[in-house]
């Protein structure tokens, strides 16, 4: 055993072979905040050897509660930018690339330009979401999604399936309508929750004039639906064979 590779724990689980998969890896990432920021981690410390991460927003004192980005130090700071210092103290071989802004109706031609070998969606805007994940299904990369993790306190209601199969989470219900009249059915694995969501907070000004629930969260569900997303994206890579 050398103790100096610091992937011995992984290449005792998956082997020589696994480890060479996973640094030939690349993974496209859009979002990094409360379950993005975890996916993040998880897959550079899995040793995942390409990430590219997309978020537009800037760290705030409100995220401290729950994104794995915010710290007293990085408030104000671009959240793409704070993550890929991290993954530098981590997995310095990962190269990181960032896209600090939102990925929308061009998202198509981004994934033409940037060519991942896996999707992974872990955003909030419902036409973002939505947008993205209609460019990979047409772009046949294998994608994921992170669906509703706020209002929740129930860590067993937490399942990994495919988004034609949610029950209880509103969002998985509008991507799933919007996925249909694309033309698109099965083929998206999603973590999702079963449990009912608690009652939403007070209405906040949003971009464009509108305005948008507070969703209350505490700090472990958005972690524990990152990691469970990232764990299914390396297992599936793994298992592959």
């Amino acid at each position: 055993m050398n103790n100096n590779d610091w992937l011995i724990r992984t290449r005792l689980l998956v082997g020589n072979d696994g480890v060479n998969r996973l640094a030939e890896l690349h993974i496209l990432l859009a979002g990094v905040g409360g379950v993005g920021g975890f996916v993040a981690e998880a897959l550079a410390r899995a040793g995942v050897g390409k990430l590219t991460l997309i978020d537009m927003d800037k760290v705030a004192d409100s995220n401290r509660n729950r994104q794995i980005v915010a710290l007293v130090n990085t408030l104000g700071r671009d959240k793409v930018e704070v993550m890929r210092e991290r993954i530098a103290l981590i997995n310095p071989d990962c190269d990181v690339v960032v896209v600090n802004r939102m990925v929308c109706h061009d998202a198509e031609v981004l994934l033409s330009e940037c060519r991942p070998d896996v999707v992974v969606d872990a955003i909030d805007s419902l036409n973002c979401k939505v947008a993205l994940l209609i460019a990979a299904v047409h772009a046949g990369i294998p994608v994921y999604s992170s669906m509703g993790a706020g209002r929740r306190l129930d860590v067993r209601k937490v399942c990994i399936q495919d988004v034609m199969d949610t029950t209880g989470c509103a969002l998985a219900r509008e991507v799933r309508t919007r996925l249909r009249k694309a033309g698109i059915g099965r083929g998206i694995t999603c973590v999702a929750s079963t449990e009912l969501p608690r009652a939403a907070g007070p209405l906040e000004a949003a971009g464009e004039g509108r305005a948008r629930a507070v969703n209350g969260t505490l700090s472990y569900m958005p972690g524990i639906f990152g990691l469970m997303l990232a764990g299914e994206v390396l297992r599936q890579v793994l298992v592959q064979d």
